[in-house]
């Protein structure tokens, strides 16, 4: 006890506190969400997101080889489509020669040493909006589970590293798993959005893939309600059964209660996604002088480190990236 136990001997150098510390954050351990879109030399930054772009193939393919440059493993590739290629059934999610599938195909012969992963989910293809096909005003699971298997094999067949499934239907990581192995993709992870939670944090990012509608559109039915963590276990459960190599979490910094559970739980690899919102909101925070940005940004993500993270899915990964080193 006090006097003789003394914690803050501990803190009281910097090579001390490095010395002591119990969570890490590397570059190692982020994954940059790229949007892409239709041109050339095309590079729009998101209002709603500053510093993050909407970016033609060309130019991701020299933000990637930055991305590779400072230590990052991996990619996230988002489609931002045009209205016109957008349907119903969301016929162009399962085209060979999609933006995501050139854009998957260009970086796999440039020969970068980075991993691509691409989600599975309807909502950048659709009309409405919703992540699957709706029939009746709702997004009906079972034909929606084909309609993802589908896309994940395009994705595969494309070059894709990742089939991340963020769509929330049940059994749709099980039928994946088989469509890509009947296929021979036993090579291709599947990282599961196994806990992705009906989340208001998601505006920035519907804007940028270009989703987002003037009326309020719910994905209740689906996503996770956001008042439930035992529910997320069970989620996390049955995808780790079906066959999931990988589990995310949706949104973060909100949910860090889910992270540590999940790594507690669970011996397999959870990765954390920092979504729009919460990118948004410590961008223009300290953008406002209201949080210092490099600080800001390094402690909330070593917050999804010692909650148990394996792995983060950050717009920031390029700036943090710069930072660590």
């Amino acid at each position: 006890m006090f006097p003789i136990v003394r914690l803050r001997r501990n803190r009281r150098t910097s090579w001390l506190r490095d010395l002591m510390a119990e969570s890490t954050l590397r570059p190692e351990d982020l994954i940059l969400p790229m949007f892409v879109v239709e041109g050339e030399n095309e590079r729009h930054e998101i209002k709603t997101m500053p510093g993050v772009y909407r970016q033609s193939i060309d130019q991701v393919v020299i933000t990637a080889k930055e991305a590779q440059e400072r230590g990052i493993k991996a990619i996230a590739l988002f489609p931002s489509v045009d209205d016109k290629l957008k349907s119903e059934d969301a016929d162009e999610a399962y085209n060979l020669d999609n933006l995501v599938c050139r854009t998957i195909r260009t970086l796999k012969n440039k020969g970068l040493e980075i991993g691509i992963s691409c989600d599975v989910a309807l909502d950048p293809y659709t009309i409405h909006g919703h992540d699957g096909i709706l029939i009746d005003g709702d997004v009906d699971n079972d034909q929606t589970i084909k309609a993802l298997s589908n896309q994940a094999l395009v994705l595969a067949k494309a070059g894709a590293d990742i089939i991340a499934p963020s769509d929330m239907m049940d059994g749709r990581i099980m039928a994946i798993r088989e469509e890509l192995d009947s296929n021979d993709f036993t090579h291709v992870n599947i990282l599961a959005y196994a806990a992705k939670y009906d989340s208001s944090f998601y505006g920035p990012f519907r804007q940028a893939v270009r989703s987002n509608k003037k009326e309020y559109l719910s994905k209740a039915t689906y996503q996770m309600d956001i008042r439930n963590i035992k529910e997320a276990m069970r989620e996390i459960e049955q995808d780790i059964s079906e066959g999931a190599d990988m589990i995310m979490v949706k949104p973060g910094m909100p949910y860090l209660d889910v992270i540590r559970e999940a790594s507690e739980r669970f011996d397999v690899h959870i990765f954390a996604y920092q979504v729009s919102g919460e990118y948004s909101m410590l961008k223009i925070a300290s953008e406002a002088g209201v949080l210092q940005w490099e600080k800001a940004i390094v402690e909330s993500l070593i917050g999804f480190k010692r909650a148990g993270a394996a792995g983060i899915f950050t717009y920031a990964a390029l700036e943090v990236a710069d930072m660590l080193k």
